[in-house]
């Protein structure tokens, strides 16, 4: 299924600065700042287009890195991408870099960020990342605890007494390899990004401590992946995300030629 989400944007979409309202209507969730614009940044900026409001959460700050002269930089670029994209907010959960686990603590940290702000979609990593970060990893398991989490009842006092919040759907975005044949579960969807491609690739170029000039063929590889995934599903670049359980159409024809 591909999805188009170029709709009308709403007049009352705040910036990443405006604290008009701390509910989002989807959260993304990374290990480090950058996962989340390479996986599904072109995603992101069509939902803020389409009127939704939309945060990012990073686990950890991502440092240290070889390039970067520490964590403040990081945020500054951090910051710079999240204003690319368009998006209303972004959280650090301050979890260590390098050392990031599945923990108890970890889960709870995250789900109380979804019961603060009561996304109806949470897109989280979706693969490993061999030879890279097993951070990746373990960002997906806190992830799928913390969805879970989130809407558990007679357990306040783990959550601050933030009352819960049911997540009504989860989706996994590919960072490792977006065109690897990772198993489909529940399905695919195939997102249309033709018209945010462009600030997708902004936004990643924000970073310039993990993607010095030398590193150019990267943002190649990037653009090559989504414009070959777009033009096999009939568009001019598109990201792929994966359900965890099957994504259902109510109106075929508009799903089909719309």
């Amino acid at each position: 299924m591909t999805l188009d989400l170029r709709l009308p944007r709403d007049d009352c979409t705040t910036t990443m600065s405006e604290p008009a309202s701390s509910q989002l209507d989807v959260i993304a969730v990374g290990a480090h700042p950058d996962d989340v614009e390479i996986a599904c940044g072109g995603t992101l900026a069509s939902l803020v287009d389409a009127g939704f409001r939309v945060g990012i959460i990073d686990l950890t700050d991502g440092e240290p890195t070889p390039l970067s002269p520490g964590p403040d930089v990081r945020m500054a670029e951090a910051k710079a991408a999240g204003e690319a994209l368009g998006i209303h907010l972004r959280s650090l959960l301050h979890l260590p870099n390098r050392r990031l686990f599945d923990s108890f603590e970890a889960r709870v940290k995250l789900a109380m960020e979804f019961r603060k702000h009561r996304p109806r979609l949470v897109i989280g990593l979706g693969d490993k990342t061999p030879m890279a970060s097993p951070d990746h990893w373990q960002a997906m398991l806190i992830t799928d605890a913390a969805v879970f989490y989130s809407r558990l009842t007679k357990w306040d006092e783990q959550f601050e007494h933030l009352p819960p919040h049911a997540i009504s759907r989860q989706l996994y975005c590919m960072l490792g390899a977006p065109l690897a044949g990772v198993p489909v579960t529940g399905g695919e969807v195939i997102v249309d990004i033709s018209h945010t491609l462009t600030r997708k690739l902004a936004a990643i170029r924000c970073y310039q401590t993990q993607f010095p000039p030398e590193k150019e063929h990267f943002f190649e590889r990037i653009d090559a992946a989504d414009r070959y995934l777009g033009r096999s599903a009939g568009v001019l670049a598109a990201e792929r995300l994966l359900s965890p359980r099957p994504v259902v159409t109510k109106d075929l024809m508009r799903s089909l030629f719309e």
